[in-house]
């Protein structure tokens, strides 16, 4: 059970670090807010927290494939803490300009791009293919813990002792999760791969490997339909929806976070015993179609408890389909292709919310938002619908099922 150990500290120290980087994303998003009062300075935000990091999946995905994954994450974290360390020290000194932020914002953002895939690429290294599922979840439920109460915690340090300290926590945060991740063993853990082929030349590559496999564009369009269809328009119609339906009262809109926050750390429960010896590719089906029916509820719903009992659903539907989708991909795309695969993953996820903002966000001054909700669920049962009988749909499932068939003998022994 040595792999067990190693999985331990290994989600033990990214859950850790992840939680100090979200509690200063909400930390600067709010100094941004109550200092500037701007939409564009905090659009300029958003524009640098998420940008580089789309942009830099890219290549991250490469570096992962060539180089040692575990120095790698560690290199990425470091990066991240002296980036946001250099901040507090610039900010203790009374220089705090917007454009000193956003650096620091757009290179924290950058290692954030190296840090997504190469952790994803790094798991099927430690963990057995029959343990990938559980493991897939329990992280989706850690996650979920810490985006549950690093917006709480942040909060409380921001308003008490001001914004310098949510940088300092998120320091000694990254420390932790350096450490943690240095005592993981990594069996047979490379060092740079040798190869004589070109950065340019192995970019290249992975863009040929997504594209003669059915399979993995299957996945990632379905995953980016699904944020454009439910995650994009729950994120803009949802406040939207409280606030003229149900009651312009603030704990209204935040009990709605918890909600899904609960329902989505429950989910990764579930996935992680009950669920976690179940079919991946049925349970990410279910979980779509699921996702879509609760979407079609939210905008059915005739009072605000019954709308906080599907917003609940709908985050427990959520691990039900990302742990499967990481999990049918750690087990069926060659290892040293891993890392790009993620990068792209991590693009698609990155763009396709902001690109369903742009889409609802202007509807939504047009049309009733219970309608936007209805049509966007639909939508999205219907797209899952016809994917499914397409020929890469029929694939994908053929090959989910032989992965997991292949799994079995691990399982047994």
């Amino acid at each position: 059970m040595g792999w067990a150990k190693n999985a331990t500290l290994f989600l033990a120290g990214q859950s850790v670090s992840l939680f100090g980087s979200t509690v200063v994303q909400f930390a600067v998003m709010w100094f941004i807010t109550l200092e500037t009062r701007s939409g564009l300075a905090l659009g300029l935000y958003v524009l640098f927290a998420f940008g580089p990091q789309g942009v830099m999946s890219i290549f991250g995905g490469v570096l992962a494939d060539r180089l040692n994954r575990k120095r790698l994450i560690i290199a990425a974290d470091a990066t991240i803490a002296v980036a946001t360390l250099a901040l507090a020290l610039l900010m203790t000194a009374g220089i705090d300009s917007l454009w000193v932020i956003y650096l620091a914002v757009a290179i924290r953002s950058v290692g954030a791009g190296v840090q997504a895939p190469t952790v994803q690429a790094l798991i099927p290294e430690i963990v057995p293919a029959d343990q990938l599922m559980r493991v897939n979840g329990i992280f989706q439920t850690a996650s979920s813990a810490m985006a549950l109460l690093s917006p709480a915690v942040g909060a409380v340090i921001y308003t008490s002792f001001g914004i310098i300290p949510t940088f300092y926590l998120d320091v000694a945060t990254a420390c932790v999760g350096i450490g943690l991740l240095i005592l993981v063993t990594v069996p047979g853990a490379r060092g740079a791969v040798a190869t004589e082929s070109t950065f340019r030349a192995d970019l290249a590559a992975g863009i040929r490997y997504i594209v003669r496999a059915p399979m993995i564009r299957w996945l990632i369009s379905v995953l980016a339909l699904l944020f454009i269809l439910a995650q994009a328009p729950a994120a803009v119609l949802s406040p939207l929806l409280i606030a003229e339906v149900f009651g312009t009262e603030p704990w209204m809109l935040a009990a709605a976070q918890v909600f899904v926050s609960l329902g989505t750390m429950l989910g990764g429960v579930l996935v992680a015993t009950l669920l976690a010896k179940r079919s991946r590719i049925r349970l990410l089906l279910a979980s779509a179609y699921a996702i879509g029916v609760f979407t079609v509820a939210l905008g059915l719903s005739p009072e605000l408890w019954v709308y906080y009992l599907f917003t609940f659903l709908a985050g427990l539907a959520i691990p039900a389909f990302s742990a499967p989708f990481i999990t049918i991909l750690q087990q069926t795309v060659a290892p040293e292709m891993l890392g790009r695969v993620f990068s792209y993953v991590t693009i698609a996820m990155t763009l396709s919310t902001p690109f369903g903002v742009m889409v609802f966000g202007p509807l939504a001054d047009v049309f009733s938002i219970q309608t936007l909700l209805i049509v966007s669920g639909a939508l999205l049962v219907g797209v899952v619908t016809v994917s499914v009988l397409l020929p890469s749909g029929r694939a994908t499932i053929h090959a989910a099922r032989s992965a997991e068939r292949a799994a079995l003998p691990a399982r047994e022994g």
